[in-house]
């Protein structure tokens, strides 16, 4: 058989399906079947079938009262399922929690999904004031720490493949030093440090990422307690992945 384009396989209703239950992850919690029409520039009797088919099998759930639409409780045990056989949060998850105790700050597994940095996985603590939950939030990569990261990251072995959005020096600078800081890119009061997890043959495997409200992080707690900490973690978890050299993570130059 002769090899096609991957993109050629595509089922159009399956496409269809994909984005409807991508739409309702994203954004408000409730969503009407007027709002995802509009968004997916869907017709609004196509989107009603496609709700009511994921309905019947439990991956949407439909208020009575308001009639809005919601995940449901299998699309969750699915990423449940998922998320249990991931080989990459088995190893970072452990590392992640005590980190979070040691800086008393929420961290963050991050992956590249195309062309966006997602937040998948958290390792919460007990402060009293907190940044609101980012899980299955996505960013573009270039404007968050952890973004960057991936960025810098992935080019080092895709550089020679694709063009890269972001100015070199900065990739440079982050490749050198193995992380990056940024404040009010995940909105307004919020700071976040972002390391590299690194796997055998330096494959990117994805980002730590510290969130915290950005008067919890002036520089001199950022460059004296917390970066130490998060580069350790990122080695820890990258030698966990394949990573065994004697030189840390980053320093793939």
């Amino acid at each position: 058989m002769p090899s096609r384009d991957k993109e050629s396989y595509s089922i159009q209703a399956v496409e269809n399906a994909l984005d409807v239950l991508e739409a309702l992850s994203e954004g408000e919690e409730e969503v009407r079947i007027s709002q995802l029409s509009e968004k997916l520039a869907m017709n609004k009797t196509s989107v009603f079938r496609l709700l009511a088919t994921f309905e019947n099998r439990g991956y949407v759930e439909r208020e009575p009262e308001s009639g809005k639409y919601r995940l449901g409780i299998s699309a969750y045990e699915i990423a449940r399922k998922f998320l249990s056989k991931m080989g990459l949060l088995r190893h970072a998850r452990p590392v992640m929690e005590e980190l979070a105790r040691q800086c008393n700050e929420a961290v963050y597994l991050t992956l590249k999904h195309n062309h966006d940095v997602l937040f998948l996985d958290l390792a919460d603590v007990l402060q009293q004031v907190k940044v609101a939950p980012l899980s299955g939030k996505r960013y573009p990569l270039e404007s968050t720490a952890a973004g960057q990261v991936l960025l810098a990251f992935d080019n080092l072995s895709t550089a020679a493949q694709k063009p890269v959005s972001s100015p070199l020096t900065q990739i440079v600078t982050i490749q050198k030093q193995g992380y990056i800081s940024d404040s009010e890119t995940l909105g307004e009061g919020i700071a976040s440090i972002a390391a590299p997890l690194l796997g055998k043959g330096g494959t990117l495997h994805g980002a730590l990422c510290l969130v915290a409200p950005t008067y919890r992080l002036p520089d001199k707690t950022l460059q004296q307690e917390v970066l130490p900490q998060l580069l350790e973690a990122s080695r820890i978890i990258s030698s966990k992945l394949g990573w065994h050299t004697l030189a840390p993570p980053h320093s793939r130059l």
